[in-house]
C-alpha cells in the first residue's frame, strides 16, 4: 500500500465527490427530480470503479482507504438527506437510514480513536449499500413527472424495504466487532505497560 495521494482511484473518488453539488443544483435549483435521480443513480453505480482501479493498477493507498469510504458515506447521507427535504421519500425511511450511517460512522471513529484496528466493510454491508444506492434514486424518480415514474417508485420500494432491514442488521453486527477491537487494543496497551514496569523502563 502506497502513501501516494495522486492516484487514479483517488481522482475517480474526487470526481464523484464533485458531482454532489451538481446533484443538489439539479434537485433544488432546477427542480429536475428526474435528472437528479439519474445522476445519483450513476454515482451509486460507479461506486466500484475506484476500488477496481486500485486493484487493477496496484495503486492502493493509505489515503484512499480512508477517502473512498468517507466520500461514499458523505454522498449517501447528503443524497438521502436532500431527497427527504425534497419530500420524495417518507421521513421515517430516509432519516432512519441517515441515522444508521451517522451512528456507524461515529462508532468507527470512536473505536479507531481508542486503538481499534479498522476492519473492512462486510459483504452484507456492501450489499445493503448497493441496494439503497439504487432504491433512493428510483424513489426520487418515482416522485418526478417521468413517464415511468410509477414503475420506478414500485421498484424503489421493492428494494428499499429489504435494504433498510439489512442496513440495521449489519449495524448491529458491527457492534461486537468494534467492542472486541477496542478491548484487544486496550489489553495490548495494558500488557505493554506491565512489561515496561517490570523492566523498569519509564
Amino acid at each position: 500500500m502506497t502513501r501516494n495521494v495522486a492516484t487514479w482511484p483517488n481522482l475517480v473518488t474526487l470526481l464523484r465527490l464533485l458531482c454532489l453539488p451538481l446533484f443538489l443544483w439539479l434537485l433544488f435549483t432546477r427542480d429536475d427530480r428526474a435528472a437528479a435521480a439519474y445522476l445519483l443513480g450513476v454515482l451509486g453505480a460507479t461506486d466500484w470503479i475506484d476500488g477496481w482501479l486500485a486493484r487493477k493498477l496496484q495503486q492502493r493507498s493509505e489515503f484512499g482507504a480512508v477517502f473512498d469510504p468517507a466520500v461514499d458515506r458523505l454522498l449517501f447521507i447528503v443524497g438521502v438527506g436532500a431527497i427527504i427535504v425534497d419530500g420524495s421519500v417518507p421521513g421515517w425511511l430516509g432519516w432512519g437510514v441517515v441515522a444508521r450511517e451517522v451512528f456507524v460512522g461515529v462508532m468507527m471513529l470512536v473505536g479507531t480513536a481508542l486503538g481499534m484496528q479498522r476492519f473492512p466493510v462486510s459483504q452484507w454491508g456492501k450489499n445493503y449499500t448497493f441496494a439503497l444506492m439504487f432504491a433512493f434514486p428510483l424513489l426520487l424518480l418515482g416522485a418526478s413527472d417521468a413517464g415511468w415514474a410509477l414503475g420506478a417508485r414500485n421498484a424503489g420500494w421493492a428494494i428499499a424495504v429489504p435494504g433498510a432491514v439489512l442496513c440495521y442488521t449489519t449495524a448491529i453486527a458491527y457492534l461486537p466487532r468494534v467492542w472486541r477491537g477496542v478491548r484487544a487494543a486496550r489489553s495490548g496497551e495494558a500488557r505493554g505497560r506491565s512489561a515496561r514496569d517490570a523492566s523498569g523502563v519509564a
